[in-house]
């Protein structure tokens, strides 16, 4: 055993024995992880799968198992107490339900409306009030009815278009009786109705996104076009769009989802009527599967709102980002 020589010690010693004597150090011991070879470490890619399970259970017990569910029971006649298969009868009974032909007529007004009218209107609001003296204000004021909910949107909405509402009295007042309508009695009106209601609301959040985009297009860029005589429309068109690419793709596609699966604004305001006339896919599937207690026809009308949506989305995100590894996929 090696005794430790302390620097006091060691300089008594040199000065007694006239010749340097080496001092010792202590070396610090290894702590038991550093002492574990790297090959018994514990950690690699699955190092992070403990944290990472209950995630994976929340999506599948929430997403993965109702998805497989519903296909499942989509084969099936179900009405909540007996079951038979029936092999794809519900399948082929869609194209001769005139009500699922008429949702489905609906759903797609709704996707196209919502890309007219919020998408549109958000994207020409936010360049309109971009860098102006009153720019913020404007946005603050157009952004302020996405705050609200959907529901008392509805109930809102449902106070101005009703057949003595708001809007009737209005223009009966100023002498445009003829321009009084039932709005929400009669298709397709009706449904024009619901997506401008859902316009209001939903503009707003456009505006917001583009502002976001518009803010982040570099200034040099801008500056640049303007030496070369770019402005107005040019500018619109060759800069401004172009740099908003990545915000509407996300914009667009919230917007194509959202439409898909509009369900709470129809319900609150005609719940899908007069005679199912305004009834979407997502209300059809509603009420066929809980109102009608028709699970597996509702299973299987769930199942063709799940490809649309997912086929719709795959379609666009591969036409709007072609060079990316994932959309080649």
């Amino acid at each position: 055993m090696t005794e430790t020589v302390t620097p006091a010690a060691a300089t008594s010693a040199v000065k007694a024995r006239g010749r340097r004597v080496p001092i010792r150090r202590r070396v610090p011991t290894r702590t038991p992880h550093q002492a574990v070879r790297p090959g018994t470490r514990l950690g690699g890619p699955l190092a992070a799968l403990p944290w990472a399970l209950p995630a994976f259970a929340f999506v599948g017990v929430l997403l993965v198992y109702p998805f497989f569910r519903s296909v499942y029971g989509s084969f099936f006649e179900d009405n909540g107490f007996t079951s038979s298969y029936t092999g794809i009868d519900n399948y082929t009974r869609l194209a001769d339900d005139p009500i699922f032909g008429r949702s489905l007529l609906n759903t797609l007004m709704w996707v196209a409306g919502t890309l007219l009218l919020p998408v549109l209107l958000g994207l020409l609001i936010a360049v309109a009030t971009h860098r102006t003296r009153f720019g913020g204000a404007a946005r603050l004021i157009i952004v302020l009815p996405f705050a609200i909910s959907t529901a008392a949107t509805a109930v809102l909405w449902n106070f101005m278009l009703t057949s003595d509402g708001a809007v009737n009295q209005f223009l009966r007042s100023v002498g445009l009786d003829s321009w009084a309508q039932t709005w929400l009695l009669e298709w397709p009106q009706n449904t024009l109705a619901l997506i401008v209601a859902s316009t209001w609301q939903a503009t707003g959040i456009n505006v917001v996104l583009f502002a976001i985009g518009l803010r982040a297009i570099p200034r040099d860029i801008v500056e640049a076009a303007q030496l070369d005589g770019a402005s107005g429309w040019r500018m619109f068109r060759y800069i401004t769009l172009p740099q908003l690419r990545a915000v509407t793709v996300v914009v667009v596609g919230m917007a194509v989802v959202n439409s898909l699966k509009a369900f709470d604004m129809i319900w609150i305001l005609t719940k899908g009527g007069p005679s199912r006339s305004s009834e979407t896919l997502a209300l059809t599937m509603y009420r066929e599967t809980f109102r009608l207690f028709h699970v597996g026809y509702g299973s299987a009308i769930a199942l063709v709102l799940t490809v649309i949506v997912v086929v719709s989305s795959w379609a666009y995100l591969r036409h709007q980002m072609p060079d990316t590894g994932w959309a080649k996929s």
